[in-house]
């Protein structure tokens, strides 16, 4: 693999980390089918606690694959993909490269 390929490579390891757990996908899967949601909303389809369901929306958040919106007292959530899938698609692309 070359050097390229590689670098692009570890830049989307910490997005494939937060993405290996499966309540953080379902998470996402939620905000890209249902748009944007209270943390009080998410943990209604959610078998987790609030407390959970936090945690996890702030890791996402962190990695930038979702975005928060204040309005009044409450926070609405929303997925915000297109960094990363934009990331993915670099990654794609040099390994593309490489095996041509």
């Amino acid at each position: 693999m070359g050097q390229k390929a590689i670098n692009v490579f570890q830049t989307c390891i910490p997005l494939f980390q937060v993405l290996s757990d499966n309540h953080r996908q379902a998470i996402l899967l939620t905000l890209t089918e249902k748009g944007r949601m209270t943390v009080n909303e998410i943990t209604e389809q959610s078998s987790l606690s609030r407390p959970a369901i936090s945690h996890h929306l702030k890791l996402l958040l962190e990695k930038g694959l979702i975005s928060v919106e204040q309005k009044g007292t409450q926070r609405y959530y929303s997925a915000s993909l297109n960094a990363s899938v934009e990331l993915l698609k670099e990654l794609v692309a040099a390994l593309e490269e490489e095996c041509l």
